[in-house]
């Protein structure tokens, strides 16, 4: 089950480990030499991962979510110090290190990083690798029930399913969605030219009459039937490997999003040992392989892949080709441009 946030990918059931949802880690707490202290996107980690890590090494692991990378900055900014690792997209790495809030760990010295692919090394801020591990990624496509509408192959399609009768959804994302509408008219998803923003602004405005619902909970809706198609991120690839007659999920002919996520040590982490041990554990393949496989999306840790099985590793959805990956665009910092989407933003969700 999804909860109501952006998160990247399905709740299951967590064990062998503590599970601290919304804990607020404050100055002042203890924190035993054995002690792992995570914030994560919510269901973002196979617990399997975080439970092999505590048994190997000994160390108790206390998880916390986050629904944003908004979400988890104003968090740490506001004093929480309690935590270790957080896993910031790449544009919110930089972000973070620009503010100081990130403790250089020289994982690229560390052996096994040789496994991770160069073309993840996506941080403007930290191009070698010297503060932050490039953890997991994913497309942002169309996710959509085949028992409402016919194969979808580009963002086209999907605005003119509605002409049938039949309902859609996209994410109540204010980059995602832009993003779209950046995309389909061939401009950069990290664009601030007030042109290209008006059109995406105009090609928005001009589709919502016939958007059911600006959401993260498409998931239900859409294997339900009463959405017939979704604006969704990859992880949807897990009901529709359990489902493939009657799911599916596309990455649109004109193109997509993706997103990266490292992991980053906290320049306030109680327990930097244990957070750079656990890097150095993500480095291995077996682990990597362990999270994706639960997980349904890339990884960085070429060798990684090869332990994926089949149904994973071939899949193009979970690992594009290379003309797929030309067409997916990453976010990156907007910095004073952000004003701007905020602006089109506005005006798209209040819209009538």
């Amino acid at each position: 089950m999804f909860l109501s946030s952006p998160l990247r990918h399905i709740a299951k059931p967590l064990s062998g480990f503590l599970i601290a949802a919304g804990l607020s880690l404050t100055p002042g707490i203890a924190n035993a030499a054995g002690e792992l202290n995570v914030y994560n996107w919510g269901d973002y980690i196979n617990p399997a991962v975080l439970d092999k890590f505590s048994k190997e090494y000994d160390v108790k692991v206390t998880l916390d979510t986050y629904g944003s990378n908004e979400e988890m900055l104003a968090k740490i900014q506001a004093g929480a110090t309690g935590y270790d690792i957080v896993f910031p997209s790449v544009h919110m790495h930089d972000i973070m290190q620009k503010l100081d809030l990130l403790e250089r760990t020289d994982i690229n010295k560390s052996p096994g990083f040789e496994n991770i692919d160069p073309q993840f090394l996506r941080s403007k801020m930290d191009p070698k690798g010297e503060f932050c591990l490039p953890y997991a990624w994913g497309s942002v496509g169309i996710f959509y029930n085949k028992e409402k509408v016919s194969e979808i192959k580009n963002w086209t399609d999907f605005f003119a399913i509605p002409d049938s009768g039949e309902k859609i959804a996209l994410l109540d994302d204010m980059r995602e969605t832009i993003g779209v509408g950046l995309i389909v008219n061939g401009k950069s998803v990290n664009s601030g030219d007030k042109a290209d923003l008006k059109l995406a602004e105009k090609y928005l405005l001009e589709r919502k009459s016939k958007v059911a619902a600006f959401t993260y909970d498409s998931i239900p809706m859409v294997q339900s039937g009463d959405v017939a198609a979704a604006h969704f991120f990859v992880g949807a690839m897990y009901y529709v490997l359990e489902e493939p007659d009657k799911l599916g999920f596309v990455i649109p002919e004109e193109g997509a999003t993706m997103y990266q996520e490292d992991i980053c040590v906290l320049k306030t982490a109680p327990n930097k040992g244990n957070a750079k041990k656990f890097m150095e554990f993500y480095l291995q393949p077996e682990v990597a392989a362990l999270n994706i496989e639960q997980q349904m999306n890339g990884t960085p840790n070429v060798p990684a892949r090869a332990l994926l099985p089949d149904r994973l590793k071939n899949n193009v959805n979970i690992n594009p080709p290379a003309d797929v990956m030309e067409r997916l665009q990453i976010f990156e910092d907007l910095g004073n441009d952000l004003k701007k989407f905020d602006r089109v933003w506005t005006k798209v969700r209040t819209a009538q």
